[in-house]
């Protein structure tokens, strides 16, 4: 009896093993989610569509890093403005880092970024020491949308101005006006990305055009405008009147600095052609008394706009291009009226300056009326 007993027993627990077993089967092939390919994989619910992109909804509340070389002069307070508005158009929040001239600093504040695990991480200028926590960022899944600075890594963007361009458009516009000669002095420093690119266009200029002689040239990042009026006064007391046709600055901040030693020293007939454009920069060149009468520029407010597009793009899981031109246009106090205007009122005088959809894609637009 007793060993009948234990094999009912144990049909009993078998068969209770099979059923559990079976049923197990069942829940695992019902509950688990597939991936496309077919196989079985960890859940994605809720935070990618089907085709890879990320859900507009879950783009809300994103951890955005700016990390600044510089933060000086209003040309950069209004690319800072560009960003924030953008920023809190797709409803993220962003850190600003300001390296303070230091490229190594930034180069740290780049990496303190990446393990602070933002989400998504802007660049502005800097050089290749970026190039290492550019790679640790894609390696960890970050992307990364670098402005003015030449770098080569393989899945992070970068942006750029024209800056050949806007080097060319000012220094032939300079050349018509001075009568194709006379001398003349460069206001430029090296070792930054978009400055570099503008001596490639100031070089073929000058061997093109003989007659036009470069006299003298200085320029410096730290305090660049105080250090340009300073640098500015001097030479104009070695050369006397007469003896300078103008001045070529490859950087606002350098037109600035060069306009205001210029006119405190009387010496008007000395006109400056600059590139960058900044409210503070408008004022100067709509002002019929100051040297400054033109520039060539993007405006920065859409330059800061524009690396945000692309950045909610990378967030999106769209594929676009790894780099990205911003033209530029040309501004001279000809076409500008006479009241003050502001470089938001910009583009009713100059064909192509602000208000730029570049970066801009139609799901934007729908996230943006689905808020």
């Amino acid at each position: 009896m007793n060993i009948q007993k234990e094999l009912q027993r144990n049909k009993k627990l078998g068969l209770g093993a099979i059923m559990l077993l079976v049923l197990v089967l069942l829940v695992t092939a019902c509950g688990v989610p597939k991936t496309e390919s077919g196989t079985q994989g960890t859940s994605t619910a809720g935070s990618n569509t089907t085709n890879g992109k990320t859900d507009n909804l879950n783009l809300k509340g994103k951890r955005v890093a700016l990390i600044m070389e510089f933060n000086t002069g209003t040309f950069s307070q209004q690319y800072v403005q560009g960003v924030e508005e953008e920023v809190k158009k797709f409803g993220g929040t962003l850190t600003k880092f300001v390296a303070d001239n230091d490229k190594a600093k930034m180069a740290s504040l780049l990496d303190s970024a990446i393990n602070q695990q933002f989400d998504v991480i802007l660049t502005d200028h800097g050089d290749a020491l970026l190039e290492t926590g550019l790679k640790k960022a894609i390696s960890r899944n970050i992307p990364v949308i670098v402005f003015d600075a030449a770098v080569n890594v393989p899945g992070a963007l970068v942006l750029s101005q024209d800056d050949q361009s806007m080097a060319e458009l000012t220094l032939e516009q300079m050349k018509k006006d001075i009568g194709g000669k006379g001398n003349i002095v460069k206001v430029w420093v090296a070792g930054f990305a978009p400055m570099e690119r503008r001596q490639v266009a100031y070089d073929a200029f000058l061997k093109s055009n003989p007659d036009i002689k470069e006299i003298a040239t200085f320029g410096s990042a730290q305090n660049p405008a105080l250090d340009t009026q300073a640098k500015m006064e001097a030479v104009l007391k070695q050369y006397p009147k007469g003896e300078i046709t103008a001045v070529w600055a490859a950087w606002d901040e350098f037109a600035k600095g060069a306009a205001r030693a210029i006119q405190q020293a009387g010496r008007t007939e000395i006109k400056v052609y600059g590139i960058d454009m900044s409210d503070e920069d408008l004022q100067m060149i709509q002002d019929p008394k100051n040297p400054w009468v033109a520039s060539a520029a993007v405006d920065p407010t859409d330059i800061g706009r524009v690396q945000v597009r692309y950045a909610y793009q990378k967030l999106h899981g769209d594929n676009p291009e790894e780099k990205v031109v911003l033209k530029a246009v040309y501004v001279q106090r000809e076409v500008l009226p006479d009241k003050q205007i502001s470089t938001s009122e910009l583009s009713q005088y100059v064909e192509g300056w602000g208000q730029s959809e570049q970066g801009y894609k139609d799901w934007m637009k729908e996230y943006e009326t689905s808020k």
